[in-house]
């Protein structure tokens, strides 16, 4: 999801309070009410005319983003300008560009941030064009659900990235478990990772996490909640429930792992840059994973939904939403884009084609995913899985030292008796 990753989290907190800041000194301005340029009328595929449009996006999602510009403007007469930007600048960059009113035609946002920038305004409302799509509710209810405010909507999915459960089959044929079958429930996936510890190979561990990574946490972890029907945030995202029965559970089990030494030790101080390599490098048995990274496995791998303790399966639908800028003077051109977006051409020619998840349940089965069962299973999971909306995501849980961070680390690392004081200053984060 491009949600986890976060390269040196101090820098990024530090640009998004500076673009906090412009922003609000913005929505002052401006009433700071969602939708503030209403698009005109706009042709239900909009305008091909011929028009430059610019779109900005943040460096993770840089491959898609290259293959779905370069197929846009190799069949269209508009022609979209793409500025790549550097993670940790991106919200600097956006904060920077909507107080000096010089924010792109499109621009993408990691979809914890869409709720928050609706808010200030800085997407135009395109609930005209979205309710007239007649696969509307085929797209992913996540993303439209971030991007909503007031019943009124204004992004579109851009690139979804979802967790998934992962696990090295041949390490799994090695521990005499099936290869073809992926763990039932939270205990069986316990039980995986110290099958997989106790072959006692060198470098090699049963399984792996960022437990100095409260995006990477919240992207893994928060899909064992919803797998088992709970939440983990209330109603209107500004109270936290992460001291609930199946949320207590997962932290006494990675406790549990942690401290049998099944879980791959530096761990203990990842902060994101780094979190999958050990799986990726064959060296970790199964772990929470990004569908992203699917193409990127060099070995087989089997894929699943997250279950939870009671099983089921579910999944945290991360990734970028897209919408129309506050500024654009080119509604019509820039819908043109996004309608192509939803088509089955973007969907299927361009993100199945490079084994990404497509954003419409309509598609998930396609020439290229049925190539790969394993594809089909994180489309359908998909459907599934959920997007956490609050105002305030970012400090409540992804920011460095969040209260997010600090329970976590306190239940897995600590003696695990703070969890409801810790879960609570959640909660007073999320109503600041």
């Amino acid at each position: 999801m491009n949600t986890f990753p976060r390269r040196s989290r101090r820098r990024t907190l530090t640009a998004l309070l500076a673009a906090g800041a412009l922003i609000g000194s913005l929505a002052a301005c401006a009433g700071g009410s969602p939708g503030t340029t209403p698009p005109a009328d706009i042709p239900a595929e909009g305008v091909d005319d011929g028009s430059t449009l610019t779109l900005w996006t943040r460096a993770p999602l840089e491959k898609q983003a290259k293959l779905l510009v370069e197929a846009y403007n190799d069949s269209h007469e508009n022609q979209v300008e793409l500025t790549v930007v550097p993670n940790d600048d991106y919200v600097a960059k956006v904060g920077a560009a909507a107080g000096s009113n010089g924010l792109p035609d499109l621009f993408a946002a990691d979809i914890v941030y869409v709720p928050n920038w609706v808010e200030q305004g800085l997407f135009q409302d395109i609930s005209a064009q979205i309710d007239g799509l007649d696969f509307k509710d085929q797209i992913n209810q996540g993303h439209l659900s971030a991007g909503t405010s007031d019943g009124k909507e204004h992004v579109l999915p851009f690139v979804l990235d979802l967790s998934m459960l992962f696990w090295n089959k041949e390490l799994f044929t090695e521990a005499g478990l099936d290869p073809d079958k992926a763990p039932a429930d939270l205990e069986e996936f316990a039980a995986a990772a110290k099958a997989i510890q106790a072959l006692d190979k060198p470098g090699v561990y049963g399984t792996a996490t960022g437990l100095n990574c409260g995006g990477c946490l919240l992207f893994t972890w928060f899909p064992a909640i919803w797998a088992d029907g709970e939440k983990v945030l209330g109603e209107d995202g500004t109270e936290s429930l992460l001291a609930g029965d199946t949320a207590k559970e997962i932290y006494s089990t990675w406790k549990d792992l942690w401290d049998s030494g099944a879980v791959l030790p530096s761990s203990q101080d990842e902060t994101g840059p780094t979190w999958t390599a050990g799986f990726t490098e064959g060296k970790v048995g199964l772990m929470y994973y990004p569908a992203t990274l699917l193409s990127s496995t060099p070995f087989d791998a089997g894929v699943a939904g997250i279950a939870g303790s009671n099983g089921g399966a579910s999944t945290f639908v991360g990734g970028d939403g897209i919408g129309i800028s506050k500024d654009s003077k080119k509604s019509p051109q820039a819908w043109n884009f996004l309608n192509w977006l939803m088509s089955e051409d973007a969907q299927v020619g361009v993100l199945a084609k490079n084994k990404d998840v497509v954003s419409r349940a309509d598609l998930a089965s396609n020439t290229f995913s049925d190539a790969d069962p394993r594809l089909v299973t994180i489309n359908e999971v998909a459907g599934k899985g959920d997007t956490p909306v609050a105002l305030n995501f970012q400090q409540a849980f992804n920011a460095p030292g969040s209260p997010w961070l600090t329970l976590v680390r306190n239940a897995v690392l600590g003696d695990g008796d703070s969890v409801d004081a810790d879960n609570d200053e959640i909660t007073a984060i999320l109503q600041q």
